[in-house]
């Protein structure tokens, strides 16, 4: 496994910082690429987002657009997800979605883990951020390869990337 370190500005556009889009294009597959939270970047074959506001394909949740594909049909899939139940709160209110304990535990994310490693082939690539580097995970079927860490100085929390390849063998979740 790779552990980098390397220094960028912050930006709430995770795809737009520079280390970001290099590693983003140092593990891209042949084959589809999805992004279930893609802002206006267009990095994926297929993105989707909340914000209607958004370029992207679809304006979904997350889980209901992650459940539209079919078993083992994704090589790579981009994930950015709001990093803390705060920002998932403040993301689903302001377009008007409810907040409840669903949305804000653990089991929020359980639940897009199971579809990505349901959709994901074999050898298939998940590029994880988050401000820790726990990714999708060997429960669901994934090894990490890569760990490349972006401090951004001052009082702004890291960005911990986690490159994850799915291992050849069925798992059961």
């Amino acid at each position: 496994m790779i552990i980098d370190r390397v220094w960028a500005m912050p930006n709430c556009r995770t795809f737009s910082i520079k280390p970001v889009a290099e590693l983003i294009e140092m593990y891209r597959p042949e084959g589809i690429s999805i992004d279930p939270f893609s802002n206006n970047a267009r990095l994926a074959d297929i993105t989707n987002d909340l914000n209607p506001d958004c370029e992207s394909d679809f304006h979904l949740d997350a889980k209901d657009f992650l459940e539209q594909f079919e078993d083992e049909s994704i090589s790579m899939v981009l994930y950015d997800p709001p990093y803390s139940p705060r920002q998932v709160s403040e993301c689903y209110k302001h377009f008007g979605y409810t907040v409840n304990m669903e949305t804000t535990q653990s089991s929020y994310w359980k639940k897009h883990k199971e579809q990505i490693s349901r959709i994901v082939r074999a050898g298939g690539i998940v590029i994880a951020c988050g401000w820790n580097s726990g990714g999708i995970g060997a429960k669901y079927g994934f090894e990490k390869e890569h760990i490349r860490l972006i401090p951004h100085g001052g009082n702004h929390n890291d960005t911990i990337i986690v490159v994850e390849r799915k291992r050849g063998e069925k798992n059961a979740v």
